[in-house]
């Protein structure tokens, strides 16, 4: 789920950029960039995987 959000923040900045549209410093691609690498690392490192509720196994 984290790689799906990184993608999204990646697909985004890159539309900013080359539209090269005036934006505030917060949604800089440079800033969605690194925000995306961040997600991209957590998934990576397998914190976003697993979401489902675990149960009693028998």
């Amino acid at each position: 789920m984290l790689g799906f959000a990184a993608a999204v923040l990646f697909v985004i900045a890159f539309i900013i950029n080359a539209t090269e549209t005036a934006v505030d410093a917060v949604f800089a691609p440079t800033s969605l960039m690194l925000l995306g690498l961040a997600l991209l690392a957590l998934h990576v490192a397998g914190i976003g995987a697993g979401w489902a509720p675990r149960g009693r196994r028998r």
